[in-house]
């Protein structure tokens, strides 16, 4: 019998799933209390069920900290800027639908070059009605697509830029499908948010397949939502899902949140498989963004490789 059964086996939390594509609400554990038995346990519930929710936890902002750094090096957000002697624990607010609600489908932060593995976030306000927040799991959204297109998607790289962030020269290109580094699955990484172009597609091309890619994965069939309540912790794996918090609510809301630093996401088949589109008209601006960020990720990779010491001989 392993440590973890021993300390605390999953027969003795109450775990409800929410929906049949991913989600989870859990009781009977305190998170403020974690072991690192307890850690082990959410983590194996969290690559299974994808988002987990613990409802009344109430988590000081230390106890929240405390509890992230359990699943690897806590970051700040690169993008929002607080004074605070915790740089890694932000709080989010919004009053009456204006502020920080993130209303559109995304992958936290995949305009980074290390878009973060999971976020967690405690719910200090809520309103009475509305502001809801749905995931999507990813990796059901690209099983289901016809075979002959996720041959295409494996191929494919993309361009998402920090532009909602007010940061357009900020940028990062990522496999259009991405394996997870722990279940093997393969996932949908672009989204509305974030994803401005896919690299081997003319513009026109890019527009008419993301837009097919990212409705498709905001299906209900691939989601759950989640009504809050104040004190519910919620986790989500940000490798296998996007998320989207409903803008419909009256009154304040305050989220605070950690997040687990990631890493470069890999693609499902050996990359390029073709070259980037270049165009040759006066199309060609499109293009730009897209041609700066490969020429500044190629100079980096070169770079890398250049400071990497010889083998012994």
């Amino acid at each position: 019998m392993t440590n973890r059964q021993q300390h605390q086996p999953s027969s003795e939390l109450d775990i409800r799933r929410l929906s049949g594509s991913l989600g989870a609400e859990i009781r009977g554990i305190a998170l403020g209390q974690t072991s690192s038995a307890d850690a082990e346990l959410i983590h194996d519930l969290l690559l299974e069920h994808m988002v987990l929710f613990f409802p009344e936890q109430h988590l000081s902002a230390d106890e929240h900290i405390a509890f992230g750094r359990h699943f690897g090096e806590l970051e700040a957000h690169p993008h929002l800027q607080y004074e605070s002697e915790r740089p890694e624990f932000f709080e989010l607010r919004a009053n009456d639908g204006g502020g920080a609600v993130a209303d559109e489908w995304h992958s936290d932060l995949s305009c980074t070059s290390h878009p973060s593995k999971i976020a967690i976030l405690h719910a200090r306000v809520v309103p009475d009605v509305g502001g809801d927040t749905m995931w999507s799991n990813t990796c059901k959204a690209y099983d289901e697509l016809s075979a002959p297109l996720r041959d295409l998607c494996d191929g494919l790289t993309a361009f998402h830029d920090a532009s909602p962030h007010h940061r357009p020269g900020e940028g990062h290109i990522h496999p259009v499908v991405r394996t997870h580094p722990e279940t093997g699955r393969r996932s949908l990484f672009v989204n509305e948010h974030f994803t401005r172009r896919i690299v081997e597609l003319s513009d026109a091309e890019s527009a008419l397949l993301l837009g097919h890619l990212t409705r498709w994965v905001q299906q209900p069939r691939f989601t759950v939502r989640y009504r809050w309540t104040a004190g519910t912790i919620a986790m989500w794996d940000n490798r296998c899902t996007q998320h989207h918090v409903l803008n419909d609510f009256e009154g304040p809301r305050l989220v605070q949140r950690v997040t687990v630093m990631g890493d470069d996401p890999q693609p499902s088949q050996p990359l390029p498989r073709w070259a980037p589109y270049g165009a040759k008209t006066d199309n060609s601006w499109r293009d730009t963004p897209m041609r700066r960020q490969l020429k500044a990720q190629r100079t980096e990779s070169t770079r890398g490789s250049a400071e990497q010491p010889l083998a012994p001989g």
